[in-house]
């Protein structure tokens, strides 16, 4: 094969799949963009805001649940971050102090119908179990647009280089002899890549 026509395929070859990647790269931050703007419209909407530090329910936080909390003390919760943070280091801990979960509580109060601290006790941990699970899926949905984003970038950059390499296949096309073989015979008989 001529190193002119090789060159020249494999360039065309290198512009397409960068084009595939621009498109690619376009449709994972669109799909960043929109997770982003969902989460966030979602969570405000909630009106969620995290505790100040003076609260006696932060207060009763453990350090390491008072810490991941206290880089939100005070704020209005509008992302992913700040939703797994409130899910997990503080209705996870408020709800562990309830003395079973909603599954236990619920055979109990089955087993005891007329006891109302017990039948209010399960709804309490009814609907703290239901707001943290409704908080941890906001996350994942978050989540999947980061990576989205991550994937955007890496699709951008990826194109860049392959257009670079594409441009450079060209020029390397339009200087190398129209007569050029992509493998050459030397004296010796063995064949060798020609550049």
């Amino acid at each position: 094969m001529r190193r002119r026509t090789f060159d020249t395929l494999t360039s065309a070859a290198g512009l397409a799949l960068a084009a595939i990647l621009v498109v690619a790269g376009v449709l994972l931050l669109w799909g960043h963009s929109f997770v982003d703007s969902q989460v966030s419209t979602q969570l405000s909407a909630q009106k969620i805001s995290f505790p100040v530090r003076s609260n006696p329910e932060f207060k009763a936080l453990p350090p390491a649940d008072a810490a991941a909390m206290g880089q939100y003390a005070g704020q209005p919760m509008t992302t992913g971050a700040q939703a797994r943070v409130y899910a997990d280091n503080f209705i996870a801990f408020h709800l562990s102090k309830m003395g079973g979960t909603y599954s236990q509580l619920s055979a109990r109060a089955i087993a005891q119908p007329n006891n109302a601290k017990l039948a209010g006790l399960v709804d309490t941990v009814f609907k703290g179990t239901t707001l943290r699970g409704m908080l941890l899926d906001a996350y994942a949905f978050w989540e999947m647009g980061q990576i989205a984003l991550w994937g955007a970038i890496v699709s951008f950059i990826g194109a860049g280089i392959l257009l670079i390499l594409s441009g450079l296949g060209l020029v390397h096309a339009r200087r190398v002899p129209a007569a050029a073989e992509i493998l050459t015979r030397n004296a010796a008989g063995s064949t060798a890549v020609s550049t």
